[in-house]
């Protein structure tokens, strides 16, 4: 999933205070919380695991267009890493990639493992210091999680509008199209000018404020959401135009990866409402009780694809058919490259 797809997310910044016990306890609590919560969502698990005898009845065109979609969902995800780090090394930088997935869905700590681990790799590598490495990542993280959460509202008008909307794969492939066209027309405007953040950033605010209670309402949302902007901008140069076509590419082609997922087992879902699907399974891929969310991301998959008028049977081979591809395949690749660039590199800092 591409929240989780890049391991490329910020480190987590240094609490303050009273906040040590913090740092200590929370690598435990998170152990107790991530255990009860797969317990909790076992059930979901093995209804999804269980639906494995499905994947025999593939479609194998739509199965291929599913693992050629995640592979060029990666591609992206890299030229974006390539980009803000500068550098030409596409190996050294998808082994970074990688490496960092893996470490973040088998040992604690989620996202700041992750950094730690793909900035390990790419500093031993010689592509650039500590500092600039986290750095870049953090800028790539906040880009591709900006274009993945607007994809619901850029769809919204085919969503509004989704009971006209034929099932067909090239209504689907319209609406890939469409999608594609508005995210890279709203990074544009976002990039150059400061209404169009700033109007979403009320937007957001305004519905937090509306939404949940709290003691003061939140009143600098529109102007973090520029400094993000400014930082993402200035991290990517004047390449930024290339920057936002593949973060862009990122996300689109892994809802596309999803969706053909859900043609290859035979489903016939409404595109406009897998999209839906798709945000929720990344939302709680965020969670940090467990790996790359594993049991939330299957348990809301299943529910929101039954919701967006798939057969429980397809969403359940679907949604392991779609976590193979983008998830554990990803996870063997990672652990893979991680050994392989260990036994390369091993504790020296060589140059690529």
């Amino acid at each position: 999933m591409p929240a989780d797809h890049d391991g490329s997310a910020a480190a987590e910044p240094p609490t303050r205070g009273t906040g040590g016990w913090w740092r200590r306890a929370r690598p435990a609590v998170l152990l107790v919380l991530g255990g009860v919560s797969l317990y909790l969502l076992l059930p979901s698990l093995l209804s999804v695991f269980g639906s494995w005898r499905s994947l025999s009845h593939l479609d194998w065109p739509f199965a291929i267009l599913a693992f050629a979609c995640e592979i060029a969902s990666y591609l992206c995800l890299w030229e974006v890493d390539r980009i803000v780090l500068g550098t030409r090394a596409w190996l050294t930088v998808a082994a970074a990639q990688l490496s960092g997935f893996a470490a973040a869905h088998v040992l604690p700590g989620g996202g700041a493992t992750s950094t730690a681990v793909t900035a390990s790799v790419l500093r031993k590598a010689g592509v650039a210091d500590t500092g600039q490495i986290v750095t870049a990542l953090g800028a790539a993280s906040i880009l591709q999680m900006a274009t993945t959460f607007s994809l619901p509202v850029l769809a919204l008008p085919a969503i509004l509008g989704g009971a006209t909307i034929n099932h067909s794969l090239e209504d689907a492939a319209y609406l890939g199209a469409a999608v594609l066209v508005a995210l890279l027309a709203a990074g544009t405007a976002a990039f150059v000018g400061d209404t169009p953040v700033e109007l979403a950033g009320r937007a957001i605010q305004w519905l937090i404020n509306a939404t949940i209670r709290r003691h003061k309402h939140v009143t600098d949302i529109p102007q973090r959401l520029l400094v993000d902007r400014d930082f993402v901008r200035s991290t990517a140069g004047r390449h930024w135009k290339t920057t936002l076509s593949a973060a862009v590419g990122n996300t689109v082609f892994d809802y596309l990866a999803l969706l053909a997922a859900l043609h290859a087992v035979g489903a016939d879902p409404r595109p406009s409402l897998v999209v839906l699907a798709y945000v929720a399974g990344e939302l709680l891929a965020l969670l940090p009780f467990t790996p790359g969310g594993l049991g939330f991301v299957e348990a809301g998959l299943v529910g929101t694809l039954t919701i967006a008028g798939v057969p429980s049977g397809d969403a359940l081979a679907a949604t392991l058919f779609y976590r193979i591809v983008a998830y554990w395949l990803p996870l063997l690749a990672g652990s893979v490259a991680y050994l392989l660039f260990r036994h390369r590199y091993g504790s020296s800092h060589a140059q690529s």
